[in-house]
């Protein structure tokens, strides 16, 4: 009789982070990153960034939050959110941050990190590695980073995007735009997410963007996988629906969840 394989271990994921501060935070991170890209910035961006450890913009991100984080928060002094919310890194090829905003930041002690020689990683990318190999937060074996801005715009840049959540798939790395979030989903392991009914769902996708998958079985989903195959130029699954609290997925491929955010 042949040997089953061994079971692969659970990771758990969960969006607690953005529960309003006064709710129960279940299955959260004990630390948080936040990365800025040169995006609009969602409306929860004041939310995780006070629940960050660290701050770091990619280049023109550091003019998203000079620019945005006082239109979010229109009814305090400019002067004094722009003094509140001051990254700890501006890093990438500075091709895209204003003079001035550069400036500013330098000027309050944010450290610049200027790799305009490296053009062969993004700037998504140049973060998350420095991120890493910092040692910038307290835990890092506990570590999830909250891409801010990392979708909408060019399709090369949220592509390129979702390219690092491959390049790194042993980091927890959240996607984040207004609309929706995305986290990779390594095939090393099955996949226990939980659902936070009052800012998620109900729709939601599992995309086999890296390889296709030959056997993907989920529950808790309105339409369930069972050793369902997967790939492009066949099935993918979009539009499925959360019925459940909990959601489980175990693949022989590194697979793309993604849900939509509740406004």
């Amino acid at each position: 009789m042949a040997t089953p394989p061994p079971a692969r271990p659970a990771m758990s994921h969960s969006s607690a982070f953005l529960l309003p501060s006064s709710a129960p935070r279940t299955g959260s991170a004990d630390a948080y990153a936040v990365v800025v890209l040169n995006q609009r910035l969602p409306r929860f961006a004041p939310l995780l960034w006070a629940r960050a450890q660290v701050r770091v913009c990619a280049d023109g991100g550091a003019n998203r939050v000079f620019d945005g984080m006082p239109e979010l928060l229109p009814e305090q002094d400019a002067d004094d959110v722009r003094l509140r919310y001051k990254p700890d890194v501006i890093k990438g090829d500075m091709d895209s941050v204003r003079p001035e905003v550069k400036e500013y930041y330098s000027n309050l002690g944010t450290k610049i990190v200027d790799e305009s020689h490296d053009q062969d990683t993004t700037d998504l990318h140049k973060c998350v590695a420095f991120i890493a190999q910092n040692s910038l937060v307290s835990d890092v074996s506990n570590l999830c980073i909250l891409v801010l801005g990392a979708l909408g715009g060019r399709f090369d840049h949220e592509m390129g995007n979702i390219n690092v959540l491959h390049l790194f798939p042993n980091s927890r790395i959240v996607l984040l735009s207004d609309d929706c979030l995305i986290f990779l989903l390594p095939r090393t392991h099955t996949h226990n997410i939980h659902i936070e009914r009052s800012i998620e769902g109900p729709h939601c996708g599992l995309i086999p963007i890296g390889a296709p998958s030959t056997s993907t079985t989920t529950t808790g989903l309105r339409w369930n996988l069972d050793k369902t195959c997967m790939s492009y130029g066949g099935l993918i699954s979009t539009s499925n629906v959360v019925d459940e609290d909990q959601v489980t997925v175990t693949s022989d491929s590194d697979l793309i969840w993604t849900i939509s955010l509740r406004h």
